[in-house]
């Protein structure tokens, strides 16, 4: 059976059930954690409503309002719980308030709600190192696995911090509400870092072929966006902004026409897209202008830097050194690392740069990260060790889950050993 679109109504079913998994998930589950002051019950429900919806809409169709219907689906699994354990669930009165206040405000568009959601789940009782994973999880909808490959942990150690996380919220009663304007910047952190890992996230997916993914990039730019015109005077917000549109402008250039991997270093510049880069300048100059570095500033830095070579056909590399440093110095980030590691190679040789790689090898994260191998083996064939070389390409080629990527490094083992 076909709707008026002419697609089967199963095949609709599936989309308006996908769409709704993808736009409103984070919105769901904070109603319904509003209700029951638990995010895990709540992510336990609201996947028995998107299970019912799948059995449901392909025979009777797809409900005017799939939100509402989800979210009735879900709070009726809630009320059979806990009547089975005769438990009488009471919302305290701040969780009930959010409550109604995300029931009654108009509907101004996901991407606000969702910003409003992000900051009350960056609460200060919450361990700081699991603010981000819990918002990309609990309001993006990420699974474990996608954040930890974000955070450089396992799958399994992510969701056991993440099972902890929503754990000591249900147990210690910590506040699930908006935020007041004067608590945004102690919370702004954890937000922008989540914002930071949808982007980058989005960003591993420039093909776009992960469905999972989808326009992720996108989204992260968006909500950067919202941040920088809610908090216009915090450098942090803006220089984020700023790097995720750097990066961005670049994207029409990261692939050929046949769908190959192009890096950086020969992209065609004039595929770069000038007028974003321009808005990422004046961020950034913006940002510069009040006195307060911070690593997303210089992170956006070093992308300016690069932006560069659209105009003088020359990469500064001293000057990528240099920033990498300062970020160094402020995160001791084992990426930061590696990135200064590879600006080394241009100012001071493979060698030194090795040296980096080597006393980065001790750090046990490396072990699985692609990028690591893909450094470590261009570096050791400039140095001229071919078997060092070879070894690290195998690592890096098995660790990459892009396949025009893999092709890439591929083709650079190949051309590695016949010469």
């Amino acid at each position: 059976m076909q709707d008026r679109t002419g697609q089967s109504i199963e095949a609709a079913a599936h989309r308006a059930a996908e769409t709704a998994a993808r736009q409103s998930y984070g919105k769901l589950v904070a109603l319904l954690a509003a209700r029951t002051g638990d995010i895990a019950r709540a992510e336990d429900a609201l996947s028995v409503a998107f299970a019912a919806a799948l059995a449901d809409w392909p025979k009777s169709g797809v409900p005017v309002t799939p939100d509402a219907w989800l979210l009735a689906v879900a709070r009726r699994k809630l009320i059979d719980e806990g009547r089975g354990r005769q438990v009488r669930s009471l919302a305290s009165d701040h969780l009930r308030l959010l409550a109604e206040e995300m029931e009654e405000t108009p509907d101004v568009g996901i991407p606000d709600r969702r910003l409003l959601l992000m900051f009350a789940c960056a609460h200060p009782a919450i361990e700081g190192g699991i603010r981000a994973p819990l918002i990309l999880q609990t309001i993006l909808g990420f699974d474990a696995a996608a954040i930890a490959s974000a955070f450089l942990v396992s799958p399994t150690t992510m969701g056991q911090r993440l099972v902890r996380a929503k754990a000591k919220i249900a147990q210690a009663k910590i506040p699930f509400r908006l935020p007041d304007t004067s608590e945004l910047a102690a919370r702004l952190e954890a937000v922008l870092e989540a914002i930071y890992s949808t982007f980058a996230l989005g960003w591993a997916d420039p093909s776009g072929g992960d469905a999972r993914l989808g326009n992720m990039a996108g989204e992260g730019i968006w909500l950067g966006e919202l941040v920088a015109a809610l908090m216009p005077d915090e450098p942090e917000a803006l220089g984020l902004l700023a790097l995720m549109l750097h990066s961005q402008a670049r994207r029409p250039a990261r692939r050929s026409e046949a769908g190959d991997y192009i890096p950086l270093a020969t992209q065609d510049t004039a595929l770069w897209d000038a007028t974003m880069i321009e808005h990422a300048e004046a961020l950034l100059y913006r940002a510069g202008a009040m006195g307060r570095p911070g690593r997303y500033q210089l992170e956006a830095a070093v992308q300016s830097v690069h932006a560069v070579r659209r105009i003088s056909g020359e990469t500064d590399w001293q000057a990528i050194e240099h920033l990498y440093n300062a970020l160094w110095t402020m995160t001791a980030s084992p990426v930061v690392a590696l990135n200064r590691a590879v600006a080394v190679a241009q100012t001071r040789g493979p060698a030194q740069a090795l040296a980096i790689l080597d006393e980065l090898e001790q750090d046990p994260r490396m072990a699985a990260y692609q990028p690591y191998w893909a450094a470590r083996a261009d570096l050791c064939a400039k140095s001229g060790d071919i078997a060092a070389a070879d070894i690290a390409y195998q690592r890096a080629i098995g660790l990459e889950a892009d396949a025009s990527v893999r092709r890439f490094l591929q083709a650079q083992q190949a051309r590695l050993l016949r010469n």
